[in-house]
């Protein structure tokens, strides 16, 4: 399962409305790399692909996670940072991390 904070699904369906995605979703993936070994993808799509799992949050903003990224990410809170000033992006409450590098972008498992 993965939990959409409201700050997320704002940023969700903003996001896709700007794309005209009616029916889409943010994609998260994980592949290999990155410095810590593993590390986060996120895209926005049309639609979700028949082997994702789909996760709904506050007003209904979908998330799509294919079956492979979703044995990392299960548990997960998925939510996005608008307090700062510098730089704003989703961030992931990740509980099979066990470490992530300097720049939140990967991660150890």
């Amino acid at each position: 399962m993965i939990e959409i904070t409201e700050s997320a699904a704002r940023v969700i369906d903003r996001q896709l409305s700007k794309q005209q995605f009616a029916h889409g979703g943010l994609r998260i993936a994980v592949k290999a790399g990155g410095c810590s070994g593993f590390s986060y993808v996120f895209r926005f799509d049309a639609a979700p692909r028949d082997t994702d799992q789909v996760f709904a949050g506050p007003s209904g903003a979908r998330v799509f996670i294919d079956p492979k990224s979703l044995r990392l990410l299960d548990g997960t809170v998925l939510d996005f940072d608008e307090d700062n000033l510098m730089a704003t992006s989703f961030t992931l409450k990740n509980p099979h991390a066990k470490s992530t590098c300097g720049c939140g972008e990967s991660f150890s498992a």
